[in-house]
């Protein structure tokens, strides 16, 4: 096979993005048994030839999303074609690529995935294709391939050829459906499924309060508080930076034991979630509340990416309908706590003493981050963005993408979230030895009022716009600030601080992908919706005497 562009193009969870590692050795932890997960093309190099793979969002048919219009342009530039299709749904899918892909006289190879799951089908299958298209077919299980699989793999692409002209007949064999589970049920199903999300997030989250509760106490008698003694022998400037109530060493490492195991933990779980199909089983299963609040079960999957990372969910939004994706992406800034955003308001509620604050906080999320997408965009008209068709096969997760995925998770934290972070401790100890936090505090003291909190929260609320991971600044003074605060005064602190404004970065994300004005909507709206429940809260709270439960 001569050097050039390799596309695969395939339907949502088809597998490609597994077929892509098999293909070239780049494992990006995204071999993943859920719909959408490629939002983005991804491209690679195939050692035997260096040709070029380019791996392709799944496409759907009679779908206006984004991801399948990229997926469509780009297989009309390539060089070869390898159409990835499910054993198990093999008719349908085979003839649906053949209509939707346009391939003319490109070479084209099949590769049949799920071959684990048709059993001794899945090579009858592979005679029966490569006998009607008359080009190269491959029947594999891509989550565990085989050398040898993978020499036929190549073997396949370097004998690909035009796909033969006329209609395909169907294969000698059925299709065959996943069992039913507990989340298919009409009317139990869709309850369980906010169940289980609820404790896809709280159980990591409750660990890993957990392990810092544990080891806070021993590393600061063993390191922290022999550094700080240290520190105090250095210049007034020198310890603020470091020391003082904003500093790196205080603030950051204090920061890093509550957010890092939350990070790890909740990546853990949704590697777990997605690898087993689960994810995909429980965003079928809310598809009919969805439209209540105007998304459909598809667009769950970019809001629950959300919970890692924003940015990242902002842009697989590309895979929502067109009608669908505003909202989703409303329901991403406001809703979708990031992986950064769950750890710090777990270290703000535990410096308060109060992490149990937590649990109210996070179903507070989900409920009124539905009612703020039901207000500002309504409900999903019936035929709009059509409804899951397939269920996906429930199986045993795959240690090796586990792996890959935890992986990257750590190393965006260490090498991406963590520095940031430091450099905002800098910024805000060197602004309050200027005395600007104290001028920034006493300006807005009157607006604190309202929401009946002292004035000292506002650079932590200010810092929390900039990044979500700047909450973390309201532990200045080891917690000293939000130990005076009582039950409602703390959860309306961290409850404006993290929904005011999507982080800065988010908002740059969707004015690219949607433009400025859209983005300056998400950002008014989500403000509006975040001061009025704020309000309603400390009212609640006012109402009650401000009782401390």
């Amino acid at each position: 096979m001569a050097a050039g562009a390799v596309v695969l193009i395939g339907f949502e969870s088809a597998g490609k993005s597994a077929v892509f590692r098999v293909l070239t050795g780049e494992a990006a932890g995204d071999e993943t048994n859920f719909r959408g997960s490629t939002v983005v093309c991804r491209r690679g190099r195939l050692p035997e030839d260096a040709g070029e793979v380019v791996d392709t969002p799944g496409i759907r048919l009679a779908s206006d999303s984004e991801t399948t219009r990229q997926a469509l342009a780009v297989t009309a530039t390539a060089d070869t074609v390898l159409l990835v299709a499910r054993s198990t749904q093999a008719h349908a899918e085979v003839t649906g690529l053949l209509s939707a892909a346009g391939l003319g006289s490109r070479r084209t190879a099949l590769v049949l995935t799920f071959a684990d799951r048709a059993a001794t089908a899945a090579l009858k299958l592979a005679a029966h294709y490569q006998r009607e298209l008359g080009v190269p077919v491959v029947a594999l299980n891509a989550r565990d391939c085989s050398p040898a699989s993978r020499a036929e793999l190549v073997r396949a692409l370097r004998e690909a050829r035009e796909v033969r002209p006329g209609a395909v007949a169907p294969p000698p064999v059925a299709a065959v459906t996943p069992g039913q589970s507990v989340f298919d049920y009409p009317l139990l199903g869709p309850v369980l499924a906010v169940v289980w999300l609820l404790a896809m997030y709280a159980v990591p989250v409750c660990l890993a309060y957990a392990v810092a509760t544990v080891a806070q106490p021993v590393l600061d008698a063993a390191v922290i508080e022999p550094m700080k003694a240290q520190l105090g022998k250095l210049p007034p400037v020198l310890f603020s930076l470091l020391g003082g109530s904003y500093g790196v060493l205080t603030l950051g490492w204090y920061s890093f034991l509550w957010a890092f195991p939350v990070v790890v933990l909740i990546g853990l779980s949704t590697a777990f979630n997605e690898e087993t199909g689960l994810k995909d089983r429980v965003t079928a299963a809310l598809d009919p509340w969805l439209r209540r609040v105007g998304l459909s079960g598809r667009d769950l999957i970019p809001v629950l990416t959300g919970y890692g990372c924003n940015v990242v969910a902002v842009v697989q939004s590309r895979s929502c309908s067109g009608c669908t994706r505003r909202a989703c992406v409303s329901l991403i800034a406001f809703g979708s706590a990031c992986s950064y955003q769950i750890g710090a308001s777990l270290s703000v509620f535990g410096a308060a003493g109060r992490p149990w604050l937590f649990a109210p906080y996070l179903i507070a999320l989900f409920v009124v981050g539905a009612l703020h997408t039901r207000l500002w965009h309504g409900a999903l008209p019936a035929g709009e963005a059509r409804p899951v068709a397939h269920r996906a096969f429930l199986q045993w997760p795959s240690a090796r993408a586990v792996w890959w995925r935890m992986r990257s998770v750590v190393k965006q934290f260490l090498l991406q979230a963590m520095p940031i972070f430091l450099l905002i401790c800098l910024v805000a100890a060197a602004l309050e030895y200027a005395g600007v936090m104290t001028a920034l505090c006493r300006w807005s003291e009157p607006v604190w009022g309202w929401f009946r909190l002292p004035a000292e929260v506002a650079p932590g609320v200010l810092f929390a716009i900039l990044r979500k991971d700047g909450l973390l600044t309201l532990n200045q003074g080891e917690g000293g600030l939000l130990r005076t605060l009582d039950v409602g005064e703390t959860l309306v602190l961290v409850w404006l601080a993290s929904t005011f404004s999507a982080c800065l970065v988010t908002l740059g994300t969707v004015g690219r992908e949607l433009g400025a004005r859209q983005a300056l909507l998400v950002a008014g709206r989500q403000a509006l919706t975040a001061v009025g429940t704020a309000l309603v809260m400390a009212g609640a709270f006012r109402a009650l005497t401000g009782a401390d439960f």
